[in-house]
């Protein structure tokens, strides 16, 4: 079927639509359906529209999610996921080298490393499927209208999870285990990066007992977005003009939705399965940096100068990151970047500076720490550790 000149595929079973729409007829009512199939032809974006793809690819969108599944809430165990809707797309698909090629592209030199087994499609069958679309549509809509704009601001978006993590959101959605996701560092929120950085997603998934790990892409609504602050404990909007929440309203690589609308706003499409090397989390995805020459600040002197400028619940989280470098489970430009974000340029830079000063000439001869230190190449920013 073709919609606004793009394909778009409507079931995965041999059944045809309307079969399947007459025997619903009884829970959801037609014009919801007919509305359903109207909001697809208005804001299904196509992902060379979004960045993701050539424009020779445009014939790639959303499913139209029409399908249902005859075995009820049964679910039987097949290939890597539970019997709950996802379909597993061949690999000479448009649709899986579509996906294929905006994750590994997105990941830069990152993306030679990687290996993408499968990919899984969320046909979003039976009523709860329906339903899922039916409420991503009417708060797309409410948003749009609040916003005036075009599409809410829909964006697409990356999660990384585990393969458990999966089969729960395809059958449930979403949940809140209590547990603040990113260690709460900007809010308390579901967090996904954006389509074109999908590399902290990708760290955050947990191998299987297969080795891979598993990357959810999402279409999600973001609204009015605002900057949300390292260190926040904030849970929901600071205002009604707000609706969801970025580390940076400039170059955000986090989106940040809050839990009252994680089953709302976000609507899992795909499921990309892939293998990727064990030192994942300590590759940098730019080229191998060349070790900075100007003065360096080892990071116990750096984390004790700086406790008398923040809150120990801040020093606590930069104890947390450089921990996780120690044990190779963050990169080195990830440290400097978190810190970067959490502490603020004025500041490292205001206290390196001091630290140079005051230490010029026991650093003169002095080399790098391999374990972890800030070096500052003063250019107006401090530079990579």
């Amino acid at each position: 079927m073709e919609k606004n000149g793009l394909k778009c595929t409507l079931s995965t079973s041999d059944r045809s639509i309307g079969s399947v729409a007459s025997r619903r007829s009884r829970f959801i009512p037609s014009n919801s359906l007919r509305k359903n199939r109207l909001y697809k032809q208005k804001v299904n974006t196509s992902y060379a529209n979004l960045g993701l793809v050539n424009k020779h690819d445009e014939d790639m969108q959303l499913s139209d999610c029409e399908s249902s599944n005859s075995s009820g809430n049964s679910k039987k165990k097949i290939g890597i996921f539970d019997d709950n809707g996802l379909v597993k797309l061949g690999g000479e698909e448009n649709g899986h080298k579509i996906i294929e090629k905006a994750f590994v592209s997105a990941m830069g030199s990152l993306g030679k490393h990687i290996s993408v087994v499968s990919i899984h499609k969320n046909s979003f069958s039976g009523l709860s499927g329906q339903a899922r679309i039916q409420s991503f549509r009417i708060f797309s809509e409410m948003t749009t209208k609040k916003c005036q704009s075009n599409s809410g601001n829909v964006k697409f978006a990356w999660y990384g999870t585990t393969k458990d993590g999966v089969n729960r959101i395809i059958n449930h959605g979403f949940s809140h285990s209590g547990k603040a996701e990113n260690n709460g560092l900007h809010g308390h929120g579901i967090y996904l990066s954006p389509h074109y950085s999908p590399l902290e997603s990708a760290l955050s998934a947990t191998k299987d007992e297969e080795g891979l790990k598993h990357i959810l892409l999402c279409r999600v609504i973001m609204g009015n977005m605002e900057e949300i602050r390292p260190g926040s404990d904030q849970s929901h909007p600071s205002s009604k003009d707000f609706d969801s929440g970025v580390d940076n309203l400039l170059s955000p690589k986090k989106y940040i939705v809050w839990t009252t609308n994680m089953n709302t706003h976000i609507l899992p499409e795909y499921v990309v399965s892939f293998k990727a090397p064990c030192g994942l989390g300590v590759l940098s995805p730019q080229e191998p940096m060349v070790r900075p020459k100007s003065p360096w600040m080892a990071f116990p002197t750096l984390i004790s100068v700086l406790s008398k400028f923040l809150p120990l619940h801040t020093i606590k989280l930069i104890q947390k990151y450089h921990f996780e470098y120690q044990e190779k489970k963050l990169s080195r430009q990830h440290l400097i970047l978190n810190v970067r974000r959490i502490v603020g340029d004025k500041l490292l830079i205001s206290v390196i500076k001091s630290f140079r000063e005051k230490q010029v000439k026991a650093t003169t001869d002095s080399l790098p720490n391999s374990n972890g230190e800030v070096c500052g190449e003063y250019n107006g920013l401090p530079g990579n550790v």
